[in-house]
């Protein structure tokens, strides 16, 4: 077997939650169709599809079995990768039109009672998946079965994430080690705010030369950068997404926030963000970066299975408070939302969300990720990676920061 079938074979989902769904509603089947980029689909298939339409479908009663209607070009690869029946007939077909064949052959396929039978199907499933669902003679109805399963890792899922994070640390850590041996320019090359530009290997240091150093790290270590690595000094200049920014130097003085949220091949993310400050003069990035540091101590203290998520929050959010600072959730960066914190996964940012009304679960994966942001300094942020235990968590990578970047 290839390693990628391996990796594919070694994360397993259990199918029972959606028969107990099933059962409760007496529904004849469940169906997921989509494609590469929806992540249920594949948590619920492990199968690394292309971006066209396919469909996954379980059925109900004493024959249930769970059905991958493989895409044309793809059989081989799914009977890799997928753990249930792969079926091939009618590759040509649209997804619904094949979930659908594959109910009408199942022993639950057809109503009893004269009524239409009832599929369960996700929120997120295409219109035409549904509409072909339908002209068949089905009944939907919406399930987030999938969704809440998802919110809980296994021990195999877990172990993907923490080695992800792994690759996340040493990238960080490579990008810290470059700011520490960068040469700071000389005073007259000093920009409006005071820094002085830093030269790294004979050439100016810049935002996308440090994202393309920081992306090379993570692929050494079997990982992609996936198009989420930032790299932002400043007043809210970065590179990322891709490399869509314009690229900045890099200055002294100026807080320089790295995030990185790369994916393994099994699909699972982690989740990194530092800042550190080259030579700082003790001002507002010090202030901030001592009350985003004790912040993530706050929220990380009102982590358990039991807790209010919503917790987690407000505590980071009054810790940044008591340092005179405001709140930032919610904010948005040139790369995206400041969120306090949020689960991590097959998508790199999914449930639960760390607001109120949401109990924190044994097995779920959140990333806690304070930060304090000012249009005229910049950004600090520091995250933590962790696993919600009985009686407290479980930090994933290497749990330690400093303001300094490490040589």
């Amino acid at each position: 077997m290839s390693r990628e079938g391996s990796e594919s074979r070694s994360i397993r989902t259990d199918w029972s939650f959606l028969d107990d769904a099933l059962g409760a509603t007496d529904a004849v089947g469940f169906v997921a169709a989509g494609g590469r980029r929806d992540d249920s689909l594949r948590y619920l298939t492990r199968f690394d599809g292309p971006d066209r339409e396919y469909a996954f479908v379980r059925t109900a009663g004493a024959t249930r079995e769970s059905v991958l209607c493989a895409p044309a070009g793809f059989e081989t690869k799914a009977t890799r990768q997928f753990d249930g029946r792969v079926a091939t007939e009618r590759a040509g077909d649209p997804a619904g039109e094949r979930a659908a064949a594959i109910l009408d052959h199942s022993e639950t396929g057809a109503a009893s009672d004269g009524e239409p039978p009832l599929v369960l199907v996700p929120p997120t499933i295409p219109h035409d998946a549904a509409v072909y669902l339908e002209r068949a003679g089905y009944e939907l109805q919406s399930t987030t079965a999938v969704a809440d399963a998802r919110r809980i890792k296994t021990d195999s899922e877990i172990d993907a994430i923490r080695g992800v994070q792994a690759a996340a640390v040493a990238a960080v850590r490579h990008a810290e080690g470059i700011l520490a041996a960068a040469d700071a320019a000389a005073d007259a090359d000093a920009g409006d705010g005071g820094g002085r530009e830093l030269r790294w290997q004979d050439a100016p240091l810049t935002t996308d030369r440090l994202t393309r150093e920081v992306n090379a790290e993570l692929a050494r270590h079997g990982v992609s950068d996936v198009g989420n690595t930032v790299v932002s000094v400043g007043a809210h200049r970065s590179a990322g997404d891709g490399g869509t920014c314009e690229a900045v130097s890099i200055r002294t003085n100026e807080p320089i926030r790295i995030e990185v949220a790369p994916r393994g091949s099994h699909g699972y993310h982690g989740a990194l963000t530092r800042t550190v400050v080259v030579d700082s003069d003790g001002g507002w990035d010090r202030r901030a970066y001592v009350a985003v540091e004790s912040a993530l101590d706050a929220g990380l203290s009102e982590i358990e299975a039991g807790a209010d998520a919503g917790d987690v929050a407000r505590e980071a959010d009054a810790e940044l408070a008591a340092f005179g600072f405001d709140p930032t959730t919610g904010i948005e960066l040139p790369d995206g939302p400041l969120d306090v914190g949020y689960g991590v996964g097959l998508s790199r940012r999914e449930s639960p969300p760390l607001r109120g009304g949401t109990a924190l679960e044994a097995g779920m994966v959140i990333a806690v990720a304070p930060g304090v942001a000012d249009p005229e300094q910049g950004c600090v942020r520091l995250s933590a990676l962790v696993v919600v235990t009985g009686s407290g968590y479980e930090r994933l990578g290497d749990d330690s920061h400093s303001f300094s970047p490490r040589a």
